[in-house]
């Protein structure tokens, strides 16, 4: 996965998505993967600063556990909260 992050003007983080077809063949795969995310960024909105998030796919992530990804994510999100805090 690849996180690409730009502040925002509003009071809290937004999402978006870039699931392809080229990274989860089949549409179960992608929405599989797309929930996970969602998820966890719902869990972890509160705590990241005001940024405009989009999160691609990429490599095989539609082979990857959801654990496996659920840990990723988690890491992500710490360190876009740690980068956060660093320029505040």
């Amino acid at each position: 996965m690849t996180v690409l992050a730009v502040p925002n003007t509003l009071e809290s983080a937004r999402l978006g998505l870039a699931i392809s077809r080229k990274v989860a063949r089949t549409a179960v795969a992608r929405n599989r993967i797309k929930r996970l995310v969602r998820e966890s960024f719902r869990h972890n909105r509160d705590r990241i600063c005001p940024l405009d998030i989009v999160v691609l796919g990429r490599g095989d992530i539609a082979s990857q556990s959801n654990g496996t990804l659920n840990t990723a994510l988690e890491k992500l999100w710490k360190q876009l909260i740690e980068s956060c805090a660093g320029s505040s």
